[in-house]
Order: C-alpha cells, then structure tokens, then sequence
C-alpha cells in the first residue's frame, strides 16, 4: 500500500512520503501527516527478538512506503553504527522502579541524533527520487541539540547545506562550542540576538517566502528542514518507542499485552508525539505524560485547552525545552479535530495572530491518552540530586524535569504501571547545572573543569563528543538580529 501524506491545513493536498521528506514543510505552512496512521505488521514477540536496526526497518517501512526496501535499508545501516557508542543504540536503564530510554549514545550525546542521524541519507535518497537537480538548503532553528545534530549528519554530505540559527547566550556552554566548531565545507552556524521561538518563526518565513524560493531556484537552491517539523525527523523516532516496549518484553519486566506508561520532556512535541504514534500503530502505552520545564505552555494546555503563548519567556536548565511555540502540537490538534484542515487552519492561524486559541469540548476529550506535568527549576535540581544519592545515576536537567513529572504523576494517581522515562540528554552536555544540582559547592566552578569531576562521580567515561570539543577551533562567529535572518540567508548563499 502507498501511504500518502497530507497537509494539516489542507487535507487535499497529497504528496509522497519522499516529496514530503523534501519538502519540509507544506506550502500553505501546514506540517505533512499520514493519511492514516499505519500500524505494525509484525508482533512483539517478534520485535523482541530483533535488533535496534530491524525494528527501525519494521517501523519505518510502514510510513516511507515509496522508499524499497534496499533504500531504506541503506538509509538505516548507513545511520545506526559505530557512531553510536552502544550497540544497542538506545539502551534501556532500569533504575530503581523505572526504565530510563537513553536516546543520548549517538555523535552529539542528545536525542537528536536518533533521526538527524538517518534524515540526510533519506533526504539524499528522496532527491534522488524526485530527480532534484537543485543544491538542498537545510534551514534550521535550535534550541540547543537540533543545530549539533543536523550540522553532524549534513557535514560535507553531497548535493546539501546547511544554516543553522540558534539563540546568542539561550543554549549551554557545551551545545554552543558543539555547534561553533562543527567542521565541514557546507555548513554555516548563525547566532541570533533573540530567543529560540523568534529564530524558529523566522526559519518558518522564509518557507513560506513564494519570492525567495523564486530567487534561491534562480540560484540552483531549494529549501527543506532538518526541524521536527520534518516527517524524515518524526518518524525515525517512532522505532525507538516500540524497541522500548520490545526489549521491556525480551527482558522479561514486563508480560505481553501488558500497558506501560511513557513520560517525555518535551518543549516543541516532536518526542512525544512520536510516542503517541508508537501507540497508534499497536504499541501497549496507556499513558503518554508530557512533561514541561517554566515554560510550560504544554502543561496548561493539556488542563484548560488554551494554548496561549502570551507569557514570559524562561531561561531555563534545560534549555532545549524553553518554547512557547510547540510546532509539532499541530499534528497531534489536526488529529483531534477529526482531521479537519479547516478547524486546525483556523486555529493556527489564531495563534499567529493573537498568539493563543482554545480547542473545542470534543477536541479536548479526545486527549485523553496524555498526562501533563511540570517542573521548576529548584524540583528539578532536587530530582538529579535525589536520583543520585539514591542510586548513583546521573541524570541531565532535560530528563530529570520528566523525572520529577513521572515521580508527582505516580503520587497524585496512584497509577503503578511500569514508566519509561525518555532519557533526551547526557548530563556531559550541561554539566554545570548538573553538578550545582548534586552539590551547591560546584556553583562558581568552571564548567570544563567540571567534566572531570561528572566522570568521577558518574562513573560514565567522557563521551567523545566533549573530548572533541576541549581543544577544537571556534570556526563560526557569525551573529544577526532576529528580524534580518533572511537577509543573512541570501548573503551566505550569495543570492
């Protein structure tokens, strides 16, 4: 069967998994979905028995169904190896009473690289397929691990460049020197003066911007996305939901058919949103639990159905989830509203607007599968501190913000099912708040002599990506107001 994929703004505008995978974004600003969520043709018992690879293969064939099976195998084979310093890939930690997912083994110690790691090899391939003679554009906006990611994957890949923007002084010491040294012949690193959610909007302009796609194809360039906005991105993290459920199996905690509950940090619904689709295609999650930092404009929408993003702007810890635009909520809004592209035009373009909408009394009881809960920055503190004096496990900000969340979760349902804990980042990328956390003494301590000290008291030995970076050079400087980011675009590209 060939699955189509649809615009959320308009259900009549059908492309291929591979024209969408291009294409990033839709025309009319919409984000591309499934015309219908596919579900898996293989059962547990035979997942449980497969590698990180196979169930990749098991899950992505299902979606990307113009792909063969030789491209997509490529693609994946291609993705997860020795890059990843875990065979396994995405390992399962039991701590305690819970299943930590940890998605932070790949080049640049965040999940990220669980789909920036394949979306080049697909990108690659869908032009291929469509016989795209133009240079691919990525254009990117980061809160911090996106950018690193994307930069890792896109490096010197042929027919690709790369532009990344980040917030100037709104991502960590660690995740800018990641992205400021990152070597390659096509790619540009561009901090903004602004916040993530203004280079993210910017980013989205200039997709929607009908006379600078004009002027770039004049020049031989077309734009796509390595955001999560791309299904190329969404989708490969759908597999690391269902090996989850599949190695809980194979290690005998959990018994088949039985119901897990799967809580993520999460700031622009990418993460969990691909848990809700593990759900969907036959995967026994009851609960999906989304857990907020501050900013936690995903919290007050899962209680009252306002998504308002009218409200301070948080510098957080855990800075990858500091949004007040969750973009990928869209998805999930278009699904609840029976896949009325209408409805959900109407309410983005609200948000545009007047920067909040409120869904209707029946959109809001089809929310059920979801959970909400947030997290300050002194609970979440206290959860790495806790996790550790009682365990010995470390945990990033990012993940014990989910941490705190599953833990309230627990106490104020009296819910018992097993939790699986989404797992986003190494605590060797924000090892200052980390180690703060553990003991106050580390305040005023330098943030690089501080690595050493995390490998002592972790027991973890310093992952590549950080040795890497202690003695790299600062290779990009560029730096622009948020509301000249086209500008900056057309003079790198020299358009």
């Amino acid at each position: 069967m060939n699955l189509h994929y649809k615009s959320t703004r308009n259900s009549d505008f059908k492309v291929t998994a591979s024209e969408a995978i291009l294409t990033g974004l839709a025309p009319d600003g919409g984000l591309f979905v499934p015309e219908k969520l596919p579900t898996l043709d293989v059962s547990m018992e035979q997942l449980k028995d497969m590698s990180y690879q196979e169930t990749a293969y098991a899950v992505m064939k299902q979606f990307l169904t113009d792909f063969t099976e030789e491209e997509l195998k490529d693609c994946i084979r291609k993705a997860y190896d020795s890059k990843f310093d875990t065979e396994e890939i995405a390992p399962l930690v039991k701590v305690d009473d819970t299943y930590y997912l940890e998605l932070f083994h790949g080049a640049t110690i965040a999940f990220k690289d669980m789909a920036l790691s394949i979306l080049p090899h697909l990108l690659t391939t869908s032009a291929k397929k469509n016989h795209v003679k133009n240079e691919i554009v990525i254009l990117t906006a980061t809160s911090g691990d996106t950018g690193k990611a994307a930069l890792a994957g896109f490096a010197d890949v042929e027919g690709t460049r790369i532009i990344v923007f980040y917030p100037k002084n709104g991502v960590s010491k660690v995740q800018e020197l990641q992205m400021v040294t990152q070597k390659g012949s096509n790619v540009d690193v561009v901090a903004i003066h602004g916040n993530f959610d203004n280079a993210q909007s910017g980013v989205k302009a200039m997709f929607e911007d009908k006379e600078l796609a004009q002027e770039l194809a004049a020049k031989g360039y077309q734009f796509s996305s390595a955001n999560s906005i791309n299904i190329g991105r969404l989708v490969p993290q759908v597999a690391y939901y269902v090996n989850a459920y599949a190695k809980l199996l194979a290690n005998e905690e959990i018994a088949e058919g039985e119901l897990i509950n799967v809580v993520v940090p999460t700031g622009n619904f990418g993460n969990i949103l691909a848990a809700y689709y593990a759900k969907q295609m036959g995967v026994p999650i009851d609960k999906l639990i989304c857990a907020s930092n501050k900013n936690k404009v995903l919290f007050d929408f899962f209680q009252t159905g306002t998504y308002d993003k009218n409200r301070e702007f948080v510098l957080t810890t855990s800075p990858s989830m500091d949004i007040l635009i969750s973009s990928n909520l869209e998805r999930l809004i278009y699904l609840i509203a029976g896949e009325d592209s209408e409805k959900t035009r109407e309410l983005m373009e609200e948000l545009k607007d007047s920067g909040s909408y409120t869904i209707t009394e029946d959109m809001k009881e089809k929310l059920s599968d979801f959970a909400s809960g947030y997290s300050d920055e002194a609970e979440t503190a206290e959860s790495i501190r806790e996790n550790y004096e009682k365990t010995g496990y470390v945990i990033d900000t990012h993940t014990a913000v989910a941490a705190h969340v599953c833990e309230q979760y627990r106490i104020k349902t009296g819910d018992a099912k097993k939790c699986v804990i989404a797992s986003t980042a190494s605590p060797y990328k924000f090892v200052k708040s980390v180690m703060t956390a553990i003991d106050e003494k580390y305040a005023d301590a330098d943030e690089f002599e501080l690595l050493k000290v995390l490998e002592e008291t972790s027991g973890v030995e310093m992952p590549q990506a950080i040795k890497d970076i202690l003695d790299a050079n600062i290779l990009h400087t560029l730096e622009c107001d948020a509301d000249k980011m086209k500008e900056t675009v057309k003079g790198i590209l020299q358009v």
